[in-house]
Parts: structure tokens; sequence; C-alpha cells
């Protein structure tokens, strides 16, 4: 058998511990004080709010103050640089970068500095023709257009050349970014990044839309002390006009909602619910259809609704699209714009999909040559725009840091070890993208980004090398337990506990997001009635039963097809709680999250692993045990297998396929007599067996229809010899 890439192992861990008298009694005691259920004071015990006076306080966001914006390293120049500016009408230019982050940068900066009089502009470059960050080429242009000073956002920290190369074009520079810096900062006017190794700023985790915040609320303060104000009304006033801003970016460039994050989150939020900026009305509206609204926007519908669109722009074309669309002012350009980014996303799922399928061909393929901690793939004709997002899928399928590369776009492509490929990867916990490539910067053009993300450029020719190096650093500090995915739930729950009181005491405690997530909860011995396919069979809805209570459920990104359980049997569910409304109606909803055989279940077929492995060792077996296959027995799997690769099935979770081939009116069979049979059709080459996942077969059978005799298999004579 031929084995492939395993997928990643999911462990689950519950947080709120299960049965211990004195942490339930201190619970009870938290919710009869606050008047909230038992469920929501386990929530809240698990984030450390274990007194009713530390949950006040975080569910007024009491908790957290604005950080003086002058404790970041240059700030005080670059406020006084951008004044100098404003005072003698000097061509100010922003140059942002081309995802949300970047984009909501550049349109705070520049309707707060046109709302002071400024003569701005903005500049985003090409993705797919330009790349990240500053280039030359972008500098003559800004040069041409009388640009006096440059502000880079969410970019610049690391352009030491093309700053240095604005410098003699006359344009002089102030930097503020959120990425990882290098040993050389970048000379010029400010360089205001909280990750700058001298910065003391005491909240490094902002993005940058977040630096950008910052910048205008100093601005705001100098002006507002100038004339008698607060300093408070100045960061209020900021706030207001802005938030929604702040919020879409932070939210989208997935930074903890911690700490300012947290706050400003929430403040945008509720801009957005009460008075929406026209261009996120309009994008609100399409991204639901006409006359449809979400029953409120928060953090998820942020990150899975706006987006994905607003990245959509800069992936597949031009990402002043959606700038534009929140500079707009309503009218019949705020819907234009916000339908062309509606259709851009459905361009850009389709191409994803197609990159995607490509990639993991060319994973199983590389699998039985070597097993890789980081996968590195290349392509003449994957999208620019869109290799990031699939890298972040096999990162998430495999468990291991990724990393693609494409030619595509590439200047005076020949297929040489010289053509310029751009690369972007995705990493796990553990192993820091941005070290791991700097240690391969001898190969590479440029690279940059996070801990956990990062983007390069690289000659087709050192593509092999750096595959091979970035797996040996990556094997001396990648551990398997690291490539576990650990799913974390808060706790275990009943139907009972599962109330519309308790999706709103879950809503309190929003915005949710990177460490602070949406709850999420376990049920144990649940049963799964009427499941069925929906959105062109990728996903599944189904009813979950469990003393006598049924409720609603969709498991998204799940199929029939990859279940590896009959919903005959009772499975453990993880899963989020939320409403449904459809049609007028409301009512609960279960998401899952996951979904596993119970313990008995898992336990049962652990015992017949173990036993197939005892045997496979060289161990006998008795006749009673019922293992050995029958010639009758060998027919009917041959048979099911042969209908079902009729109807274009071919793989089979091994719990799944143990419970129908038992509805079956011939034989019996376990673990051990199904993987004999089929491990004989693979010797007599009457079907293909590969478990390309743990536990999931990959079976194609011989549709040329010859005959082959059983008793002329090995394998089968070496059974019959070891049974007692």
């Amino acid at each position: 058998m031929e084995e492939g890439m395993e997928k990643r192992r999911r462990k689950w861990t519950v947080r709120y511990p299960a049965h211990n008298a004195e942490t339930d009694r201190q619970t009870a005691a938290l919710a009869a004080e606050l008047g909230c259920s038992t469920t929501a004071a386990k929530l809240l015990w698990n984030r450390d709010l274990k007194t009713a006076e530390a949950a006040n306080r975080f569910l007024r966001l009491e908790e957290t103050r604005f950080h003086d914006a002058f404790l970041m390293r240059d700030m005080d120049k670059a406020v006084a640089r951008i004044e100098k500016a404003l005072e003698a009408g000097e061509k100010i230019a922003i140059y942002g970068d081309y995802d949300v982050d970047g984009v909501t940068s550049t349109s705070l900066l520049y309707l707060y500095l046109r709302e002071r009089g400024a003569d701005v502009t903005y500049y985003i470059p090409s993705r797919l023709h330009e790349g990240y960050g500053l280039s030359r080429g972008a500098m003559d242009r800004l040069a041409e257009m009388g640009v006096r000073l440059m502000i880079t956002v969410d970019t610049g920290i690391t352009a030491v050349d093309e700053t240095a190369y604005a410098k003699t074009l006359g344009i002089e520079t102030v930097v503020t970014d959120h990425h990882a810096c290098r040993e050389t900062l970048p000379d010029v006017c400010a360089a205001v990044n909280p990750h700058r190794p001298d910065d003391a700023y005491p909240f490094d985790e902002l993005a940058g839309v977040g630096v950008v915040f910052k910048l205008v609320s100093a601005m705001e303060i100098t002006r507002a002390r100038r004339e008698g104000e607060s300093d408070a009304a100045a960061v209020r006033r900021i706030c207001h006009d802005y938030a929604d801003l702040v919020a879409i970016g932070t939210v989208a460039d997935v930074m903890p909602l911690v700490d300012e994050n947290r706050l400003i989150v929430s403040y945008g939020l509720s801009r957005i619910n009460r008075e929406p900026r026209a261009g996120i009305a309009a994008l609100i509206e399409a991204a639901n259809g006409k006359g449809r609204a979400p029953r409120r926007v928060n953090s998820t519908f942020i990150g899975f609704g706006i987006a994905p669109r607003m990245n959509a722009a800069g992936r597949m074309g031009d990402a002043t699209v959606a700038a534009e669309l929140l500079l707009s002012e309503g009218g019949e350009k705020s819907l234009r714009l916000a339908e062309e980014l509606c259709e851009l996303n459905t361009e850009r799922q389709t191409e994803e999909n197609r990159i995607a399928e490509a990639a993991y061909r060319k994973i199983e393929e590389q699998a039985a040559k070597e097993k890789p901690r980081v996968l590195v793939l290349d392509d003449d004709d994957w999208h620019q725009g869109i290799i990031g997002i699939v890298s972040s899928r096999i990162t998430e399928r495999y468990g291991l840091p990724s990393i693609l590369v494409t030619y595509d776009g590439s200047p005076e492509r020949d297929g040489s070890a010289a053509d310029l490929g751009k690369g972007s990867g995705r990493s796990v916990k553990g192993l820091n993208l941005v070290e791991a490539l700097a240690s391969c910067a001898d190969l590479l053009e440029r690279f940059g980004g996070h801990e956990l993300a990062a983007g390069l450029s690289v000659r087709r020719g050192n593509v092999p090398l750096l595959r091979e190096r970035l797996n040996a650093y990556a094997a001396e500090r990648l551990t398997d337990e690291m490539l576990c995915v650990c799913l974390d739930a808060d706790c275990e729950v009943g139907m009972t506990d599962l109330t519309e009181k308790l999706v709103e005491e879950t809503e309190k405690l929003e915005p949710f997001g990177t460490a602070n997530p949406a709850p999420v909860f376990v049920m144990r011995r649940a049963n799964l009635r009427r499941v069925s396919p929906i959105g062109g069979g990728k996903h599944l809805r189904m009813t979950v039963e469990k003393d006598g209570v049924s409720m609603g459920a969709v498991w998204f990104g799940m199929t029939l097809a990859a279940l590896d359980f009959d919903t005959a049997e009772p499975v453990d569910l993880m899963f989020r709680l939320g409403i449904n409304e459809f049609r007028g109606e409301v009512s609960l909803q279960m998401t899952l999250v996951d979904a596993r055989p119970t313990e008995d279940g898992e336990a049962e077929l652990a015992r017949e692993k173990r036993r197939y492995a005892e045997i496979e060792a060289g161990g006998r077996f008795a006749r009673s045990e019922d293992l050995l296959p029958s010639r009758d027995e060998c027919g009917a799997v041959w048979r099911f297998l042969r209908r079902e690769a009729a109807l274009g099935h071919s793989t089979f979770p091994v719990r799944r396929l143990l419970l129908r081939l038992n509805g079956l009116e011939t034989g019996h069979f376990n673990y051990c007599k199904l993987m004999w049979i089929l491990r004989i059709f693979d010797e007599l080459k009457l079907c293909t067996l590969r478990e390309p996942v743990p536990d999931t077969l990959l079976l194609s059978p011989d549709g040329s229809g010859g005959k082959k005799d059983l008793e002329s298999s090995v394998l089968l004579a070496s059974l019959r010899a070891r049974v007692d």
C-alpha cells in the first residue's frame, strides 16, 4: 500500500475541568452574582474572569485604555514632519499595501489629511505587476507628480534602498508599519513601528491600520493642544470618525483582539452597526443580497464577508477599487464598486480552487519520495494574488509550513534558472517563517512578513536548494507534537444548556478573534439525523438529536464522502452556537467545528488496529476471531467497490466503510478482514489501494472486468497458514 501525505492530526482539549466540585462551586457562585447562566459563567472562568468585578470590567471594556501615542518611537518626528508639510502646502503621497490592512490604512490617512486640507494623493502598487512594497519605478512616478513627502502605511520598514532612492528624487519619507524589522532601518524622517527593537510602546500587536490610527491620534492631539482641548477629546473624535476602518483592517489582518485592538474593534463594530459609512453599507448589502442584512455585523462577518471581497481587488486586479469604495460617499458609485468587489471575489474563489487542487496533487506525488517538514511548491501558471490563500489551506490541511512560488508574470520568463518567482508562505506555531527565510537569505532576492506569514522573491534555480535548507531548518525546530493541531473547546454542554439567552450572553464577550476566540462547546454521544449536502456538495446540513431534543446544524467544508462515521452511531460534537434567520424564522443553530465517533467506537477501532498490527508482525490468530476473509465476503466487497466506482466514489473513511459493508447481507467485517481483502485485491491487481490520510482509503477498482483467482494470492495463503 502506498502512503501519502498525512492531513493534520486533531486533538481535542476542553478547557473547563469536568467533574471538579470546587470549580463548579465557584462558577455557580459567579453565575448567581452576575445573574447569568452557569454555562456563561464557565466561559468567563476560562478567560480568567473569576470574580464579578473582573467580569464586569471586561464586559464594559473598562480593563483597557488607549496608550499614549507619543510613547511610540519617532511618533513626535512623524507628526512634526507631516505638520510641516501641511503648513507649507507640500504634495503628500500615501504609499499603501494591497491587502485589507493596507487599503484601510491608506483610506484612513487619506481621509484625515484631506480633512486637514492637505494636498494629498495615494499610491497602492499592483500585486501582479509591481509586487509587495516600495519600488524605484513607483518612486519615479511619485516624483513626476511633484510629491515631496511620502508616508508609507503597512509597508516600508525594510525599504532601505527604495527610500534612499526616493531621497535622491527630492522625496522625504515617514514610514509607518507593523511588520518585522531588520537590523538596518531606513534612513528616513521617522520610522514608526512598535516592533522596532528600541521601541518602548506597551502594545506591539497593532495592525498596520492600528499604527496609522495612533499616528492620526497623535496629530489630532497636537492640534487639540494648540486649541486648548483635551487629549481625550481628540482621541474620541478620531475613534468616532475612523474606528470602523481600523476594526476592518485589524480583524482582516488576524491581529489578537486584546488590549487596544479589542477596544478599537469594539468601537468600530458599534460604528458599523449604528451608522456605517456609505462604501461599507454598500458592500454589506452586496455581500448579503439586496434587501437583506445580517442580524448585526460582528468580527466574524468582517472576516468572512467583508475582508475576502476587499482582498479580492488586490488579488485579482487593482486594490484601488477597494480604496475607492471606502472613500466613496454613496449613490450609484458605491453600489457599483461593491458589486465589482463581489464579482472579483467570485473569480478569486474559482482560481483558488483550481490552484489548490493542483497543489494537492503535487504534494501527493512527492509524498512517496519524501516526508517534508516544509512544503515548497512552484508552478509556471499559478496566479500571484491567490497563492497566499492556497498556502493557508495547505498548512491547515497538512499541518506543515508551506511556500508556494509562481513564475506567472515573471519578466522574460523562458523556463531557465534565472526566471524570477514570487512566493507566499504560511507557517505553524513554533516556526518563525521570517527567521527561517532569513537563514536562506543568500538564495532569495527579497523577503519579509510576520512569524506565521511571509512573502518572497526567488530565482527558479534556487528553489530546490531553498526547499532543502528550509526542511533542514524546520527539522531542528519542529516536533511531531507541534504539528498536531489542538482544537480547543470551552466546556461540555447538554441540549438544555443551549438557549437564545446563552447566545446573547456569549455575544457580550465580543469581539471574537485571535486571542479572544468565539466560545466553542462539546456535546457527547449525540446523534446526527437527515444529513444532506448543501452548497454544491461542499458543506453539510443536518439535525442533531440528544435526550429527545433536536437542533439544526451546519458543517462547512465537510462532505458526505469525507465523514469517517455513520449517522447511525453516536458521535461527539465540537461546535459554536448561533442564531439562524431564514425567511423570517429565527432558530438556534450549531456550526460544527469537528465531530468524531464516541470514545467507545474509537476504542473498538483502536483495538482492532492493534490486533491487525500484531498479526502483521507474525502473530497467529484463532478461527473463532472471525478474521479470515471468505470467498463470499471478498465477492461482496468487490461488488460494493464496483458499484461505488460507477458513482464516482473512490475515497472511503475506514469506519464508515466498515459500517456500510456490515449493512450488506453477506458476511461480517472487521478491520483486519477488511484490510486483508483490500490488500489481496491490490496484490492481484484487481484494485489499487492507497491510504493518503490515516484511516481514509483511496480505492480504484480495475475496470477491465478480467477475472482473477483468489487462490493465487500469496497473502491469503499466508493468512490461512496462521489460523489456529
